[in-house]
């Protein structure tokens, strides 16, 4: 049996993954695909990171810019001017709460650590800018390295794999490796539900999951409302709860540590039942 990483340094709060957590979406975006997760404001991003924290969350995930199929990179400043006056709030109104920032940029996760963020969320593994994990290791935060095939704006044009499974295990194989040289000690993995894979592709992923826990290392699921849900179900986005609810228990069964949701109370009730069965 591989030893599992179940403790977390964030930036000086420690983080006990022994039990699987709850990270909870705050996109200071537009465009986000899921309309309930958008905050345009500083008082609507408080008011939802109440709603998240109320409900159980552990973590909360700040975005600046949508990484939506067909979404386009913006600039930095405006990154900047999205996400930091938001962190800023988070901090000074949840210190004790851990805040995960999700950026494809070294220069916003240097601003975002400083203003109080204890974690980079990064869909990118560092491939849109190559001071991004020489930045991380240097800030000391842990740090979710997600497969992507392709970019946001191109990702869904046609994926294709060798072998699904065995690509992905030797892309986390790889990028640890150059991670672990630099020296960064904490590392959590994210298989990138719907980040260049076509819709048989992420049941598939999946179902072989546990695949990934050899490596050692926390698994981070985000299939939260995603398409490979409600176009399934023929249904829209804002239908696609009770989807959401089913493929959490196969995650937490597969080994997940990590759900990154936007409902973030019936994650928590997943994560209780899936306990309950764990212990008989």
């Amino acid at each position: 049996m591989i030893e599992q990483h179940t403790t977390l340094n964030c930036n000086g709060t420690l983080l006990e993954l022994s039990s699987p957590i709850v990270m909870g979406i705050i996109n200071v975006t537009p465009d986000s695909f899921y309309a309930d997760s958008r905050a345009s404001s500083v008082e609507q991003a408080l008011r939802l990171a109440e709603t998240h924290l109320e409900e159980g969350a552990t973590i909360l995930d700040v975005g600046g810019m949508s990484s939506r199929p067909g979404a386009e990179i913006i600039g930095v400043e405006e990154e900047l001017n999205r996400v930091l006056p938001i962190i800023k709030a988070l901090k000074a109104r949840f210190p004790e709460t851990v805040i995960s920032l999700d950026t494809i940029r070294a220069e916003v996760a240097a601003a975002g650590v400083e203003a109080g963020a204890g974690m980079i969320n990064d869909i990118s593994a560092g491939s849109l800018d190559e001071n991004l994990f020489s930045t991380v290791t240097t800030l000391n935060v842990p740090y979710i390295l997600m497969h992507m095939q392709g970019r946001p704006s191109n990702m869904q044009s046609q994926p294709t794999y060798d072998n699904l499974v065995q690509d992905i295990f030797d892309f986390f194989v790889k990028k640890v490796g150059e991670l672990r040289a630099l020296g960064l000690k904490d590392i959590i993995i994210d298989p990138g539900f719907g980040f260049g894979k076509q819709l048989e592709h992420n049941y598939t992923l999946l179902q072989s999951m546990h695949v990934f826990q050899v490596l050692g290392l926390p698994i981070l699921t985000g299939l939260s409302r995603k398409s490979m849900i409600y176009k399934l179900l023929e249904v829209e986005a804002a239908e696609a709860l009770i989807g959401t609810a089913a493929l959490h228990m196969v995650a937490l069964q597969q080994g997940s540590k990590i759900l990154r949701v936007h409902d973030v109370r019936e994650a928590n009730e997943v994560i209780k039942l899936w306990s309950q069965l764990e212990n008989h």
